[in-house]
Parts: C-alpha cells; sequence; structure tokens
C-alpha cells in the first residue's frame, strides 16, 4: 500500500490553498509490488486481449468476452477493490486505479471491466449488509458472476432521480416485483447480477435492489450497434414482474439515488485513470509509425509539424496522470484518516470519495477529453492509414468517443463541479467567499509587485498559478453575487468557471510533479517533465483568459466590466514560452526511447 505523510487538505481547496509538492502522490511513487500487479494486468492484455481484439468486437463468438472475463477473475483483477475475507485482493484505493489505469489499453473490454468492478460490485461493497456481501461479493470477485449497473431509462439519462421503473410489494410482504425499462446497461448480456433502481409506490427518490437473472422475469433486446467499443455487451433490460425478495434491498428505502452518486464519484475518478494507458498506446504507436512512415526520403516524424503533435500528446497525457494519482492518494489518505478515526471502513471509503467528488469530475473530464484529444491526432499522424480499420487508430478513436459521455457527460460533470464548489462555499466547508472578496479589493488598489527568485524551480510558474487561482475567485465570486440562486441555471457561465477550475488543478498537478521529479532525481533527469509542465501551463494561461472573458462577457456591463477585464489581463500575464522548442525536445526524447516513456 502507498503511504505518504501529508498536510491535509480537502476537497475543492486547491482553489484557495497551495500544495507542496512533497504533499501530492506522483506516478513514480508506486511500489514495486503495485508496478508488479500493473505488469501482470499488461501480460493478460497482451496475452488474452490483443490477439483477439478482431474476434471480440466482432461478437460472432458469444462466449469469448465472457471466457476471458472468467480469466481476469482467476488471476485477481476483478477483485482488486474487494477484501479478502470476501475472496477478492483488499487492495488500496489508489492501486484499484492503477489497475483501471492498465486495463485502458484493453480496447472494448475495459468497459467490460470496469462496469463489473466499479459500478456493478461496489454497491454491494460500500451499501450491502452482512448477508449481501458474503453472498455475492465472493462469486463477483473470483469471476464466477458477472455484475451490470441498471439506472439509465429511455427518458432518464442525466435526471437519473426521474426513472420510471417501479417495485411494487406483494401482498405477503416478501418480494417487490419490478416493472421497467432500462437501456445502454454495460454486461447485461452475460450478467449474473443486475444493481437495479426503482421507486416504491410514490416515492420522490430511487431504491437499489439486488437482482440475479434466476429471479425470472428479464427479458432484453438485442445488442445495440455502437460506434465504438463494439466487443463491450450493451442491451435493453425489461423487467416484467421481476420477483425480487424483500431482503435484497440494497441499504434503505430512498437511499438509491444516493447510492447512483456515489458509486458515480467512485466511477469518474476510475473513468479518469482508465483513459491514461489508451493514451499512452495511441501515443506509442504513433511513435512507431511515424519512424517507420518515409515521405520525402525521411520519417515523416523528423518534421516539426509530426513533433509537435506527438509532444501535445505525450504533455495532455502526463498531466491527466498527474492529477488522477493525486486525487487517487487524496482520497486514499482521507479514508485512512477517518478509519482511524474509528469510522467503518467501507463507510470511510465512501466519504473519502465524496469528500473529492470535485476532483473526481475533474479527473473524468481531463482524462476523457486528453484521450479524445490523443485519438484525433493519432488518426492525423497516421493520414489515410488513420482511417482504414486495418490500423489500429480506427478503433481507437471510435472507442474513445464514449468516454466523454459515460459515468456523467462532461457538460453535466463541469456543471457538477462549480456547483459543489458553490454549495460547499455556502455552508462553510470551503471558505471561499473571503479570499474572493479580498480579489475583488484588489481590483480597485494599486498593483505591488513581489520580486520573483527565478533561479528556483517553477518560482515563476507558481506566482502564474497564484494569480489563475484569483481568476476563479473573481469571476465564480462575481458571478455568484450576480446571478445568485440562479447561477446554476446560467449553464454556459458554469461551464466557464469550470473549464478555469480544471485547467488550475490540472496545471498545479503537472508542476507539483515535476518538481517533486527534480527534488528527487535531480533537474537534468527530469527536464522533460520541467518542459511539459511549462508547456501545458502556457496552454492553460491561454484557456482560462479565454473562458473568463467569455464568462465576464455574459453578466457584465460598463466600468464593472472593464475593472474585470483589467483583473483577468493583471491575472493572466505571463512571460511567454517557446513552446516550439520544449515540444521538439520532449518529442525527440520519445522518438529516441520508442515509446511513450514517462510512466
Amino acid at each position: 500500500m502507498s503511504t505518504i505523510t501529508k498536510k491535509s487538505i480537502n476537497g475543492g481547496e486547491f482553489l484557495i490553498k497551495e500544495t507542496e509538492a512533497d504533499d501530492i502522490f506522483i506516478f513514480e511513487e508506486f511500489s514495486e509490488e503495485q508496478r508488479m500487479m500493473a505488469q501482470a494486468c499488461q501480460d493478460f492484455i497482451d496475452t488474452e486481449i490483443t490477439p483477439n481484439i478482431e474476434e471480440i468486437d466482432s461478437m460472432k463468438n458469444p462466449d469469448l468476452v465472457p471466457s476471458i472475463f472468467k480469466k481476469a477473475g482467476e488471476l485477481g483483477l476483478l477483485g482488486i477493490s474487494v477484501p479478502e475475507n470476501y475472496g477478492g485482493m483488499g487492495m488500496s484505493f489508489n492501486t484499484s486505479l492503477l489497475i483501471a489505469d492498465i486495463i485502458g489499453s484493453a480496447g472494448s473490454f475495459s468497459t467490460t471491466y470496469g462496469a463489473h468492478t466499479g459500478i456493478g460490485t461496489l454497491p454491494i461493497l460500500f451499501y450491502g449488509d452482512d448477508a449481501q456481501k458474503s453472498k455475492y461479493l465472493p462469486k463477483l470477485a473470483t469471476g464466477e458472476w458477472a455484475a451490470c449497473y441498471c439506472l439509465t431509462e429511455p427518458d432518464a439519462g442525466s435526471d437519473a432521480n426521474s426513472g420510471k421503473t417501479k417495485a411494487t410489494l406483494t401482498a405477503d410482504g416478501k418480494h417487490y416485483l419490478i416493472n421497467g425499462q432500462k437501456m445502454w446497461i454495460s454486461n447485461a448480456g452475460f450478467a449474473d447480477v443486475f444493481i437495479v433502481f426503482a421507486k416504491i409506490e410514490d416515492d420522490k427518490n430511487l431504491t437499489a435492489f439486488i437482482v440475479e437473472k434466476s429471479f425470472g422475469g428479464i427479458t432484453m433486446n438485442e445488442e445495440e450497434k455502437k460506434m465504438g467499443i463494439k466487443g463491450s455487451s450493451t442491451r435493453q433490460v425489461f423487467f416484467n414482474d421481476c420477483k425480487v425478495p424483500v431482503e435484497n434491498m440494497l441499504s434503505s428505502r430512498g437511499n438509491g439515488f444516493k447510492i447512483a452518486v456515489n458509486i458515480l464519484n467512485v466511477g469518474r475518478v476510475k473513468l479518469g485513470s482508465g483513459i491514461l494507458n489508451g493514451g499512452r498506446y495511441i501515443i506509442s504507436n504513433c511513435i512507431k509509425y511515424s519512424t517507420e512512415r518515409k515521405q520525402f526520403g525521411v520519417s515523416i516524424n523528423t518534421f516539426g509539424a509530426i513533433k509537435s503533435k506527438l509532444a501535445e500528446m505525450a504533455i495532455r497525457t502526463f498531466v491527466s496522470e498527474s492529477l488522477t494519482y493525486r486525487v487517487g492518494q487524496d482520497i486514499e489518505d482521507k479514508i485512512n484518516a477517518l478509519v482511524a478515526a474509528g469510522m467503518d471502513e467501507n463507510e470511510a471509503k465512501l466519504k473519502g470519495v465524496e469528500e473529492f467528488a470535485i476532483e473526481c469530475a475533474i479527473s473524468k473530464v481531463h482524462g476523457s477529453e486528453v484521450l479524445d484529444y490523443a485519438a484525433d491526432q493519432g488518426v492525423q499522424v497516421y493520414g489515410g492509414m488513420g482511417y482504414s480499420a486495418d490500423a489500429p487508430m480506427e478503433r481507437a478513436y471510435r472507442d474513445a468517443r464514449i468516454v466523454r459521455i459515460y459515468e456523467g457527460t462532461n457538460e453535466i460533470n463541469r456543471m457538477l463541479m462549480v456547483g459543489m464548489v458553490l454549495k460547499r462555499a455556502m455552508k462553510g466547508d470551503i471558505n471561499l467567499f473571503e479570499p474572493a472578496m479580498a480579489v475583488s479589493q484588489e481590483l480597485t488598489s494599486v498593483p505591488s509587485f513581489e520580486t520573483i527568485d527565478t533561479s528556483e524551480l517553477f518560482a515563476a510558474e507558481k506566482d502564474v498559478l497564484k494569480r489563475l487561482k484569483k481568476v476563479f475567485l473573481m469571476v465564480g465570486g462575481k458571478a455568484a453575487m450576480a446571478l445568485q440562486d440562479k447561477i446554476e441555471s446560467e449553464q454556459e457561465i458554469m461551464m466557464n468557471l469550470a473549464d478555469v477550475m480544471i485547467e488550475i488543478y490540472a496545471v498545479e498537478s503537472a508542476i507539483l510533479r515535476a518538481e517533486k521529479l527534480a527534488k528527487s532525481k535531480g533537474e537534468e533527469a527530469a527536464k522533460h517533465q520541467i518542459a511539459m509542465a511549462q508547456v501545458y501551463l502556457a496552454g492553460a494561461v491561454d484557456k482560462i483568459n479565454a473562458a473568463a472573458k467569455e464568462a465576464i462577457g455574459s453578466f457584465t456591463k460598463g466600468d464593472e466590466q472593464k475593472v474585470m477585464l483589467m483583473g483577468l489581463k493583471r491575472f493572466t500575464k505571463m512571460d511567454l514560452v517557446d513552446t516550439k522548442t520544449l515540444r521538439r525536445q520532449i518529442a525527440d526524447y520519445m522518438i529516441e526511447k520508442g515509446k511513450y516513456p514517462f510512466s
């Protein structure tokens, strides 16, 4: 288990507090045991998935994916998060992210894996009683049984609590009869256990049930014809007087929506890690192809335009790694602190994830958009071959597109993260308004200029970062005051604020990771990671400036607008960075190594 001693920080406080490099966990700190597990997972992909990828996606053999799934169970890959006393491996939270990371290069099987180990198993682990855990977890951990998660309905997608599926208590009080329709259910075609959300009578909120396929009353449509992840089972599921014992209610009546929300928080950060190896796979393939592909008598990766693409894919992937494992360890540290204080371990896991729900959403959004970017640029590097089904980029491009949709669309996640920050500020959990007021007063005062010791690594970059946080406080604070309770209906402004938040957390995570590496290995050994953080910061400043300017223009006028624009200019001021040279440096290093070499 990876543990570090660090200063405590609460979820969302990165906006108002500075974090030291020593206080975050970085990918390079995974233990030898954790790396061996990751390698075992990669070996499984190389042996069972890669040689069969075409047959998996064709779905012509309905027994293939279930048989591979069971092999994953035999290796212990399905029980990473399940405690040892229930037949699992009982590994740490960040270890579970690492395994999800590696599985991310397994194509459509990564969806099969994630649906089972995440949203299919965790509701029972976190909310089940002792009898439910004892009955189901051992079979789920070993792959004897497969699980799926039935929340979405034809008219209940992002608004999940509006579902129409009903659960009616039988006259003898021993069963619930479930009736309704669910759609886009991953693993439904071969699942043995269904986590089903339904409403009892006229309840406002959903209730969750553990439903076995053997209970009867379950029918399905044929497999959905999808753009990507073609080898994963996705079906509509119909419940027709499905008879469920009352003891199979999960948690308590009306607690289903809370279960759904909390499980999705876990799913989001696991999806953030689950895209990483897919990105590395794309980058490494692009390096290999661009070395082999000759035009004008030379490899195309000698051209600046190609080097720029390779480097930018790597930079964004490096940043996603940095922020995802940072939040993973923050969650793990919170869990450990709560357990040490006497809280039940499963309750502590839920509370730990809930505390960092904002960062979980950031991980999901940033990671999914990085993978989409890498897949798109991967097709471009391959040129015409990128459009061919005979080359790996075509599948990668199609498979990547779904990650911006599931576990809550990126639009929903953006609005959620800002909404959570504002609600925590109103409750006093985050002291946001006091710093926002200070920034507001700073706008009308004579600016003071501090001398930055540029001989210290990242001193100038951290000064920029400190001012970027003021951008959020300025725009978010003014928007909250001007719009008050209407702010959440101003979705465009919420999206602007989310983009500012995401870039602040992302660039801070990258800087801190590069700084920590430089401290441990020396600046020369970490020069490429330092360069990646510097290039990303330059882009983040431009993105934050654009998002903030758009928001300011939408709710201010006259002198107030002029003052805020002047503040924005002051807060986003940064010396010009030679990103071309830095990108070439990064690309040349990767070309020399023949792969993505930063993890």
